[in-house]
């Protein structure tokens, strides 16, 4: 089972050298106490954590899962000692106000924490992390009531959250939500209807469960603009903040699932439950949403996670494991067979998964900081520079969702063809890490709904290009002064500016094609999306091999020469080998939308 080691001096890198975060979080009105040493401790503090608590609990806890009886659910064994130790440390705090406990960081140290959480333990990692939507709703739609019953101790750990959605007949189309909420004559509701797919819905860690939950009032609209939000304790809360009566919100079943076995996923039952609306009625949907950006980037970060885990498994194993002799001869001499990582073909997938996490872990760190100013603004209650900020991430979330999770998967399944063989077998963790990254394409809505949302919405229907233009005009303006450089950062800067030009180039043709077929649009989002990834993900490669080039070149890398000159190969090898693929996305988002549609239904047949 791989061991994780935090990748803190690859993590500092971005931080310092590349985003200069410093800089950053000193600007920010919540950042003061973001000073260098801090985040240093932060960094440190949660690495120990993650390496010797949550991660050798991952395997056993996937080979244990949850059980339920009478509608309890048990965590596997050492999940409710490792979450005191989390709770204890303050972690759920880390980025919230302190005026209800927290420590009032920025948000994107959140995001640090979740990411080597989640890569030592991306199931334990939920159920903390479903809290973080409940929280950050209540925050910013409850009312001052609301906020001093259930902030406190959510951040504090002591009681959890869930965010409660999905039904049986409804998953993406939210306007099918059936719940009901019968308003009563105390001024609460009382919610019946049935929830799937609950990460966290039900568990024995906290004493308290919250429960924000999507519900219908008598007489609402249809659709969408008739679904409003409630909170539903697990135990109801008195007026005293003590805990009451049991509420009537039960889980059902578990969910037999493929992966995170050791996370709670419930099919949550409303018989007449106790709730408070939060927001205006027939409003909920958009509160839900308020922070569905930063909830993707989370996601994202589960791309990065698997394909970090599944690279820190791999690459001990190619270099311990012997196999032939390498073609281009014997290497390891006093042994009887060369050891993996000689041979070009495994070096090409370890390549594959340190390029995807460490472009991927860019691409995120990049937009952590636009999520730091949406939420400066919130708080500050700025809805203007709120929402600019939001509309820039939420140009990157469905890029960042759809295809880092998409190549995390890739990455994943790499790990186990690593091992051969053994990547099939339990014991070595590979297939679990597999198993693990499947979701990732498919919750926070699947890598179509990103497309869609990306190609559909944010391109076309909201700004025409517009993003596009400014995005592609940022890549343009990094590499034009490199366009006649020699070697390496010569050639990677020209092939990003010509990227930048071709993206433009294909949102235009797809545009111009989209006013006479409005099918190319689904039929050419998802190449679109995988496409925009890959430039994405070249662009902050060339930004990185920028910064480890000036440093190897102007003598400030000279303690640790070797991890720029990594960079600077593993950015060679990106362009090379990965950035290649956006061509066939190319060709094939441009292909007639005739042979996506042109079969009759009837003919989807076996034969």
């Amino acid at each position: 089972m791989p061991q994780y080691k935090a990748p803190l001096r690859d993590m500092r890198f971005l931080l310092n050298e590349v985003f200069d975060y410093p800089s950053h979080y000193a600007a920010l009105p919540n950042g003061e106490d973001a000073t260098p040493d801090m985040v240093d401790a932060i960094l440190e503090g949660c690495a120990t954590f993650c390496e010797e608590v949550l991660s050798p609990l991952y395997l056993t806890g996937d080979q244990e899962g949850c059980t339920i009886q009478d509608g309890e659910v048990t965590t596997p064994k050492g999940y409710k000692e490792a979450y005191a130790e989390y709770a204890a440390g303050g972690w759920q705090g880390l980025a919230h106000p302190k005026e209800y406990g927290g420590q009032e960081l920025p948000m994107s140290l959140n995001l640090l924490k979740s990411e080597m959480m989640g890569t030592a333990n991306w199931p334990f990692t939920m159920y903390p992390g479903l809290s973080l939507g409940c929280m950050n709703t209540i925050y910013l739609h409850g009312n001052d009531k609301q906020k001093a019953t259930y902030l406190p101790p959510l951040i504090e750990g002591r009681w959890a959250g869930t965010m409660c959605l999905t039904e049986p007949q409804c998953g993406t189309d939210l306007g099918q939500v059936k719940t009901k909420a019968e308003p009563q004559a105390d001024g609460t509701y009382k919610l019946t209807g049935t929830k799937i797919f609950i990460s966290s819905g039900e568990h024995d860690l906290t004493e308290n469960i919250i429960h924000i939950v999507l519900a219908r009032l008598p007489d609402a609209p249809k659709g969408t603009k008739g679904i409003s939000l409630f909170i539903v304790p697990k135990f109801v809360v008195n007026a005293d903040g003590s805990m009451g009566e049991r509420n009537s919100v039960k889980a059902g079943a578990l969910e037999h699932k493929m992966g995170i076995r050791a996370s709670a996923t419930c099919v949550m039952n409303f018989d007449g439950a106790t709730g408070y609306m939060i927001a205006q009625p027939n409003k909920g949907l958009e509160a839900m949403f308020t922070f569905m950006n930063s909830a993707r980037i989370g996601t994202a970060l589960q791309g990065l996670a698997h394909a970090e885990l599944s690279y820190q498994g791999a690459l001990p194993y190619a270099k311990e494991r012997r196999s032939m002799r390498a073609l281009s001869g014997k290497k390891d001499a006093e042994h009887t067979a060369d050891a993996l990582i000689w041979h070009a073909d495994v070096r090409r997938m370890l390549l594959t998964q340190k390029a995807v996490a460490e472009g991927a872990r860019a691409m995120i760190y990049s937009a952590a900081k636009l999520a730091d100013h949406m939420v400066a603004g919130a708080a500050k209650g700025d809805m203007k520079q709120y929402e600019h900020y939001d509309d820039k991430l939420g140009f990157y979330t469905p890029i960042l969702k759809g295809f880092i999770t998409e190549l995390g998967l890739e990455c994943a399944n790499i790990g186990m063809q690593v091992f051969g063989g053994h990547g099939y077998i339990k014991e070595h963790g590979m297939e679990l890490i597999a198993r693990d990254a499947r979701i990732a394409t498919l919750y926070e809505g699947t890598t179509g709904i990103q497309a869609l949302d990306l190609l559909g919405r944010k391109v076309l229907l909201q700004t025409r290009g517009k993003v596009v233009s400014e995005f592609t005009n940022i890549m343009t303006a990094q590499a034009k002064p490199h366009l006649l450089d020699g070697g390496p950062i010569g050639s990677m800067a020209r092939a990003c500016f010509k990227r930048a030009l071709q993206w433009k180039g294909l949102t235009l043709r797809i545009m111009l094609r989209a006013a006479k077929d409005r099918d190319i649009v689904s039929s050419a989002c998802a190449d679109y999306l995988m496409y925009a990834g890959y430039v994405m993900m070249g662009h902050f490669w060339l930004q990185q091999a920028l910064v480890a080039n000036e440093k190897l070149t102007k003598g400030g890398g000279k303690e640790t020469p070797e991890f720029y000159k990594a960079k600077i190969q593993t950015a060679e090898f990106y362009f090379d080998r990965l950035l290649p693929r956006a061509d066939a996305h190319k060709k094939s988002m441009l292909a007639p939308t005739d042979t996506v549609m042109q079969m009759d239904n009837e003919h989807f047949m076996f034969t």
